[in-house]
């Protein structure tokens, strides 16, 4: 009797391949490409909150050109202001009429009804090239309440007199209103119509 060897599984039979371990240079190859990924993400990431920052610059850079833009547009405000005055100042002075009052003690005549009136001296001159018609009855008196007084005719000694102005000419006189009240301006209108021309009292 022959004596036989228990047989193991798999001898004599071909054996499966080892499987193949990856090459060193794989491995290093996927670590860098892995790094490499990590610093494009970081780029990404600092590009957009660069880019944020950035906008946020460049959205505060209209703003101080803006606030320098409203100051500059208000220094040019100013200066317009400026000239309109200057030109208001130098258009009075070549106006057809120019009207001054101050505010003066009233006179009582004798056909004032009491002493309840309110007196202001006016010098009236004519700037233009035509005759101009001076009335007691073409001012009125503005209070510093806005409250609009007529002239009472009569009621004062230094009243204005009705006569007409030539080119160049001027008169003083007072205008009178009922009443006691702060008077504000005077203001005349030729012929009770047209344009009015003012004067502030002063």
């Amino acid at each position: 009797m022959s004596y036989q060897q228990p047989q193991h599984p798999g001898w004599g039979q071909p054996q499966p391949p080892a499987p193949k371990k990856a090459g060193a240079g794989k491995i290093v190859g996927l670590s860098c490409l892995g790094v490499v990924g990590v610093f494009v993400i970081i780029g990404v990431i600092a590009s957009l909150f660069g880019g944020t920052n950035e906008g946020s610059a460049s959205g505060s850079n209209p703003a101080v050109t803006q606030d320098a833009a409203e100051s500059g547009e208000s220094e040019g405000a100013k200066a317009d202001d400026a000239k309109a005055d200057e030109a208001k100042e130098e258009s009075a002075k070549d106006a057809p009429v120019t009207v001054t009052a101050k505010k003066v003690g009233f006179k009582k005549s004798i056909l004032a009804d009491g002493s309840d009136y309110t007196s202001v001296q006016i010098t009236i001159a004519n700037g233009g090239d035509k005759d101009l018609d001076v009335n007691p009855l073409y001012f009125t008196i503005t209070d510093t309440d806005g409250g609009k007084h007529t002239a009472e005719l009569g009621t004062d000694e230094d009243q204005i007199d009705t006569v007409e102005l030539a080119p160049g000419e001027n008169i003083t006189g007072t205008v009178t209103g009922k009443g006691t009240f702060t008077p504000k301006y005077v203001t005349y209108t030729e012929g009770l119509f047209g344009d009015g021309v003012r004067g502030n009292v002063s």
